[in-house]
């Protein structure tokens, strides 16, 4: 080509925020059309390097501040830790904080309550964890918020007593008035702001089945409101061609937007609905609509959750509590390692409430 000179061109992403800049040489002879087909050209390699790049972060993103990345990193978790301790340890002064209060839990279902497995159908819980969450569930109003679609996170919860919020809080359903006290007699909540798009959720479900039956480990998991594409047990080497078909098949979907998880792609409705409006969906459903009338607890691993985190954060209630062995940027005010301290928070907390209800009032 003659004459050619550099075109930038910056393509906005549908869901908020800025993608790289595209950067293509344009000749002055090309025709309308010719451009056109460059630029979408262009374009699906950007998105494609974007959406890998993404990919191998997983989430939610490790430290990556330059202040602290030339520090050995046992000074970046020491200097992680003073900004997010341990919760177990924190412990008194979280439920002080609670004083006057109705704590109400919520929770993260994989990497929280169950380990991360290869097979996202084998995500079971275990026994000594159902029954913690079973006695908080007594005590404390409790939802279990997941990417999962509803029916497969009860399958595993299998307890009646709790809210559960699937398909980032796209489906959410409360306990019968049977229950719980805390529901006022009321039918279980039953909320899905996205239903217009089921039969689009299942065309491209239908379609990345299809795309990615070939790469050896991939897993497209229909969670009813959204899609999720598992790459775990993928290699690495085949990530771009994931991408390449995910991103395929969502541009003929402009109402669709793809999103990230721990090794997860996830695509879901437009609308602006994630956890952290789940969260307040739930507080306001539960009938707490002071904020000195309650004390929200939310614990996750996961790149969603940090939107109930940011939620918790910027309203300056509650505390959110991020499950990580690594340092992470993050939202929550402390932090778990693992789903076993998991287990001995929702534990202590118990032991906690039946104490004080054993307690004499004085005065």
């Amino acid at each position: 080509m003659t004459n050619q000179q550099n075109v930038v061109v910056v393509d906005v992403k549908p869901h908020g925020g800025v993608k790289p800049p595209l950067s293509l040489p344009v000749a002055k002879s090309f025709s309308p059309q010719d451009l056109k087909l460059l630029l979408m050209k262009k374009r699906f390699e950007t998105e494609n390097a974007w959406v890998l790049d993404s990919m191998r972060a997983s989430s939610p993103s490790r430290i990556s501040n330059p202040t602290t990345t030339s520090l050995p990193e046992t000074d970046v978790k020491s200097s992680w830790i003073v900004h997010h301790p341990s919760a177990l340890n924190m412990f008194e002064q979280i439920v002080t904080a609670s004083k006057g209060k109705q704590i109400a839990m919520f929770l993260d279902y994989d990497g929280t309550l169950s380990p991360i497995v290869e097979d996202p159908d084998r995500a079971f819980m275990p026994r000594e964890m159902r029954a913690a969450v079973r006695d908080v569930s007594r005590y404390f109003p409790t939802a279990i918020l997941t990417g999962r679609c509803r029916d497969k996170v009860y399958s595993f919860v299998k307890l009646s007593g709790l809210y559960y919020a699937g398909s980032h809080g796209m489906d959410i359903k409360g306990p019968s008035k049977s229950c719980k006290d805390y529901n006022n007699g009321k039918q279980g909540v039953l909320f899905q702001p996205a239903s217009e798009f089921l039969p689009m959720i299942d065309e491209v479900y239908k379609a990345l089945v299809e795309k990615t039956k070939s790469i050896s480990g991939a897993k497209v998991e229909n969670n009813k409101f959204c899609v999720s594409v598992h790459y775990r047990c993928v290699d690495e080497k085949s990530w771009a061609t994931i991408a390449e078909q995910v991103r395929s098949v969502l541009n003929h979907y402009p109402k669709l937007k793809l999103t990230q998880g721990r090794k997860v792609l996830e695509i879901r409705p437009t609308i602006k609905w994630d956890k952290g409006r789940a969260l307040e969906f739930l507080l306001e459903a539960l009938g707490y609509n002071n904020p000195n009338d309650v004390l929200p607890i939310y614990i996750g691993d996961d790149r969603t959750d940090e939107d109930a985190f940011k939620v918790l954060r910027d309203r300056g209630l509650g505390f959110g509590i991020l499950v990580s062995k690594i340092p992470k940027e993050t939202n929550a005010s402390y932090s778990l390692q693992e789903p076993s301290e998991v287990k001995e928070f929702l534990r202590r907390l118990v032991e906690w409430k039946k104490l004080s209800l054993q307690a004499p009032i004085i005065g």
